[in-house]
């Protein structure tokens, strides 16, 4: 099973991570993209010190930058790459494109359906490329050449529609590990409706994971991670609340009034058991393997939240990687 790794947000030296992960075996290198550190800048120096990693943004979103400097800069990445990249796109959420790109977060399943669509015909399409969408709307300008696969972050079923009909790749988060298959057949049938096949479609979940000889540790970081995204995001909070519709209200209720440590405490054990992977190196590499095991799953990428102490960090990144299990 090929296995991919995020590099951790605030990492201080991406280069020394990605030499990490390739002498580990993972098999990609995915860079987050919020504030304070540019995916493709970041996957630029990862690819001068590694030869055989697959590079992948996870994720840019989709009102940041155009399908133009979107498909422009992964072309250059993927010449500096040799080519093993991937393009992650997601529409983020209301505060990082309204508070930080200062951008109205208007219909977000049609911006990622367009931007999707638009970047692959700048990236890959013969010839010239002209566009007439409800977004963009371009004309006359010469396709890059450039074989980059592009997959969308998708939670709801408006992003995952938007999905199958254009994307290569899904990367879903905070979806419970059992309810994949059933949010992804919204996907395949899209697809399907399309003409495209689904089975082409990758499939590269998060898992929110940290391992610790003190099993406490590790959950307290996941619960962390989740407490936040359930949180700070309405649609994570959706995406939970499918599974668990109490204790995903009442952390997303007690992260909103600002009692973060309560919204920590109400992640509970049986949320934890389907959105992460916490607890000692042979407990969570039983339960990574679990997640990877899933018919529908291609790629599972590991995700550290950020937080957690560089020992856990270290320890994680060292006790999940395939050259470990």
């Amino acid at each position: 099973m090929p296995t991919g790794v995020l590099v951790p947000e605030h990492h201080d030296d991406v280069t020394a991570f990605a030499e990490r992960a390739e002498r580990l075996d993972y098999d990609s290198l995915w860079m987050p993209e919020l504030w304070g550190r540019d995916a493709f800048l970041s996957l630029t120096r990862a690819a001068t010190v590694t030869s055989d990693l697959t590079l992948g943004t996870a994720i840019v979103n989709a009102y940041g930058r155009s399908p133009a400097t979107l498909a422009q800069a992964a072309a250059t990445l993927a010449d500096t790459a040799d080519g093993q990249v991937r393009l992650g796109i997601g529409t983020s959420t209301q505060k990082v494109v309204e508070d930080l790109h200062g951008m109205a977060f208007d219909n977000p399943p049609r911006r990622l359906h367009e931007t999707v669509e638009l970047t692959k015909r700048f990236l890959s399409a013969d010839g010239r490329v002209s566009y007439e969408g409800k977004v963009f709307d371009v004309a006359d300008f010469p396709s890059l050449d450039a074989d980059v696969p592009v997959y969308a972050a998708a939670l709801g079923p408006s992003n995952r529609r938007a999905t199958g009909r254009t994307a290569d790749g899904w990367l879903p988060h905070n979806i419970p590990f059992g309810r994949l298959d059933e949010a992804f057949e919204t996907i395949a049938e899209t697809a399907r409706e399309v003409g495209r096949d689904p089975d082409a479609i990758d499939v590269a979940p998060y898992v929110p994971a940290a391992v610790s000889d003190d099993p406490q540790e590790a959950i307290r970081a996941v619960r962390g991670h989740l407490a936040y995204y359930v949180g700070s995001g309405e649609g994570y909070r959706k995406a939970v609340a499918k599974s668990f519709p109490d204790a995903a209200d009442a952390v997303a209720e007690a992260w909103r009034a600002g009692d973060r440590e309560s919204a920590r405490d109400a992640v509970t054990e049986e949320m934890i058991a389907q959105l992460a992977v916490a607890g000692t190196p042979a407990n969570a590499r039983e339960q990574f393997e679990r997640v990877a095991a899933r018919d529908i799953v291609d790629q599972p990428l590991l995700v550290i939240p950020n937080g957690t102490p560089d020992p856990v960090v270290d320890q994680t990144v060292e006790e999940l990687a395939p050259a470990k299990r």
